[in-house]
């Protein structure tokens, strides 16, 4: 993979709600490799938006991993005080409701008050729509007023055009729980800090559009000059997507049997059908990838 382009920042963005997977860990490598090859930094931002899930045993098992696997990155947090006293997304709420203000404001959202189990067909069918709900509302989602512009997406190779998928119609900005959704968030925090390479896996270009199209409803926007790279996923036995409730792929599982660095790997290579003779960190796990993609 030859890329000329220079970038400034990227991410990788775990979040702590189970331990991490096989399939993370080839997105950090991945993401470090690009981030090397075009001159970027890399950010660890840990999305803990999610606090039903959240658990600082999650937390502290990224930096175990990262650390294990002698995985590194420039900017951000080196531990989980560090993480919980400054980084934690809670202190950038500030941030997330100064956006969904300005989508209220705009009248860009509208309150939905199905529950999941009233949804069950994937996408959104527009229910809430027309109900005029006041967004006061209490335990009601705000929903993204969309439609079917056509979005330019950036990627390594030129830009491709989009619509937003079906299933991402009307999708949710503020959840129930009075807490912004992954989609805004991810959305702020991007722009917040200046990240102009997303590095993600083949499952999230839906989300990729999706905060593209939100992006243009909110001020000062500068997501859509990201570019993005979505790479290929890693799969089970059965051709299924790992999990982070899969422990058998967890690498804290892997570092319990006490596999090495070197064995872990080489482990991934092989999920990711990759050439793993050559493989023993994550810079030869990298040249592996980018050698075959």
């Amino acid at each position: 993979m030859d890329i000329p382009v220079k970038f400034k920042r990227t991410r990788i963005a775990p979040t702590p709600s189970g331990f991490l997977h096989l399939g993370n860990v080839l997105s950090f490598v991945i993401t470090i490799g690009l981030a090397r090859k075009t001159g970027a930094s890399v950010l660890l931002r840990i999305d803990d938006m999610d606090r039903e899930r959240y658990q600082d045993a999650y937390v502290q098992d990224i930096f175990n991993v990262l650390q294990y696997l002698e995985l590194p990155y420039d900017e951000g947090p080196r531990s989980l005080q560090e993480f919980k006293e400054s980084y934690s997304q809670t202190y950038r709420m500030p941030m997330y409701q100064q956006a969904l203000q300005h989508l209220q404001n705009t009248g860009k959202v509208f309150a939905c008050i199905c529950t999941r189990s009233q949804l069950t067909q994937g996408a959104y069918p527009g229910t809430c729509m027309n109900s005029q709900y006041s967004l006061n509302t209490p335990n009601t989602n705000w929903r993204l007023v969309t439609d079917n512009s056509i979005l330019n997406l950036k990627t390594l190779t030129g830009e491709t055009p989009f619509t937003l998928p079906e299933q991402m119609q009307n999708f949710v900005v503020k959840k129930k729980d009075g807490h912004p959704a992954y989609q805004l968030t991810s959305v702020v925090d991007d722009v917040y800090f200046n990240v102009d390479l997303v590095v993600r896996g083949e499952d999230l270009w839906p989300s990729t559009i999706a905060q593209l199209h939100l992006a243009h409803y909110l001020p000062e926007n500068t997501f859509h000059q990201a570019t993005f790279y979505h790479h290929p996923l890693i799969t089970d036995q059965e051709g299924k997507k790992l999990s982070k409730t899969a422990g058998s792929v967890s690498i804290q599982h892997l570092m319990k049997e006490g596999k090495k660095k070197k064995e872990i790997f080489q482990i991934l290579a092989r999920f990711a059908n990759l050439p793993h003779q050559n493989v023993y960190d994550w810079r030869s796990l990298a040249t592996a990838y980018f050698n075959t993609h």
